[in-house]
């Protein structure tokens, strides 16, 4: 497939891809447990019936994966510290021997301290939860705080709640609905009090990943609407006002617990970025009055809205539909409701499975995804980084090793990495960045 060059980005724009711990380290056997080990050895959890317990083997393979790092050419690496192989014997000399590496090549390390893999002694229900985060970020940057320049809190904490503790659909496996909305708040917290533990620690440049995307009403009639509205205050705005605002949106915090108004001044302190995981704007609508079938999941009737397909576009074998341009109404968007109090942005995941090496649609969806990146930038919004998902194929979550998101294949038999026509694609195009 033959692509035209891509616009040019600012200097210093960051370019990176990501991945995370549980998805592909392995060496179980290694650190202690977390929630998605026993969630995983539950029958019927997880589609293919495999587990993590090997993954890619990035544990043991690191630096063969920073070689494709160094040969990709990109600028940084957003991995995830894994918060129970920290808490084991040993665990965090992995990561120093991993940002050694990733110095040595010239790979900026990015380090996310939780991206869902909560230690099972641990519950997110629990507000001491958000106090025991702040002490692993501590812990995390007193150790590689000399070599990591650039820091993540939380990885999508709105999916970790909805999947993991609302619907049920990813680890530990609640299906509380509404009664899920402390996760959130202690959520939150934990990321505020990390970052204030991650700066009396010396480090600075700190960030969230939060997975956001436009909500698109199913049509004019004000039920559809309202029925929109709410979804975005759930999957946006619960999680973006209380950072960027120091408020939740109306109604929600009298629904949280504890002094919400005193952990609001911690939730709210100040960022130095904000990141943006985007894949997909969705469709909503008013309740249909039956449990539905949505990508995967099963939505019960009793919600207040309901998730429909959005038809006309293409979609990816994980059936999500491929919207660039939503990217661009997403960001302009964001800076039009928090004006000043949005921080520079990063995009911190953007990707798409599909199956094998030459994999040209992942091209078409890439460039596509950073046009509408750069056309936000045209639009006045300040943006300063963009990470693919993923650097090559892993555990994904609930679908096992089913889906595909990575630059780089891995045959699961022999842990053998191949680089895609996307690796080389991306390769190519940042070398072309640089050359202008």
């Amino acid at each position: 497939m033959a692509t035209n060059p891509l616009p040019q980005f600012p200097p210093g724009f960051l370019w990176g891809v990501s991945t995370s711990a549980h998805q592909i380290e392995g060496a179980a056997d290694e650190r202690d447990p977390s929630v998605w080990d026993a969630f995983t050895a539950e029958p019927g959890r997880i589609k293919d019936g495999s587990t993590a317990e090997v993954a890619c083997d990035h544990y043991h393979r690191y630096r063969e994966d920073v070689a494709l790092l160094a040969g990709l050419g990109v600028d940084a690496y957003r991995f995830s510290v894994s918060w129970p192989r920290v808490n084991s014997p040993g665990g965090l000399d992995f990561y120093d021997r991993l940002v050694d590496e990733l110095c040595a090549a010239g790979v900026r390390p990015v380090p996310t301290l939780f991206h869902w893999d909560l230690p099972l002694e641990l519950d997110w229900l629990s507000r001491d939860t958000a106090a025991r985060f702040a002490d692993h970020a501590a812990v995390v940057a007193e150790r590689l705080g000399d070599r990591v320049q650039k820091w993540i809190t939380l990885n999508e904490p709105a999916e970790h709640t909805l999947l993991g503790h609302a619907l049920g659909a990813h680890a530990p496996g609640r299906r509380l609905l509404f009664d899920a909305l402390p996760v959130a708040h202690h959520q939150l917290l934990a990321h505020g009090l990390a970052v204030r533990a991650l700066r009396a620690a010396g480090a600075d440049d700190i960030g969230i990943a939060n997975s956001h995307g436009p909500t698109w009403a199913a049509s004019r009639r004000t039920e559809d609407v309202e029925a929109a509205d709410f979804y975005d205050v759930l999957l946006n705005r619960l999680f973006s006002d209380p950072l960027l605002l120091g408020r939740y949106p109306e109604g929600i915090g009298e629904l949280l617990p504890g002094d919400v108004e005193s952990d609001l001044k911690v939730i709210a302190e100040p960022l130095d970025w904000y990141g943006v995981n985007y894949y997909q704007p969705t469709k909503v609508g008013a309740p249909e009055g039956a449990e539905i079938e949505f990508s995967g999941l099963t939505l019960p009737a009793e919600l207040p809205f309901s998730v429909r397909e959005l038809e006309g576009y293409p979609v990816t074998d994980f059936g999500w539909p491929v919207v660039p341009e939503a990217l661009t109404e997403l960001l302009v968007g964001l800076r039009e409701r928090y004006g000043d109090r949005l921080p520079p942005v990063v995009i911190t995941e953007n990707g798409c499975s599909y199956e094998g090496i030459d994999d040209q649609e992942r091209i078409a969806f890439l460039e596509g995804h950073v046009r509408a990146l750069h056309r936000a930038l045209e639009q006045g919004v300040d943006v300063r980084g963009y990470f693919v998902w993923s650097l090559m194929d892993n555990f994904e979550w609930a679908e096992g090793y089913a889906r595909r998101f990575g630059l780089v294949h891995v045959d699961y038999d022999t842990l053998e990495r191949t680089p895609k026509a996307s690796y080389a694609w991306l390769r190519d195009a940042l070398r072309a960045q640089a050359r202008r």
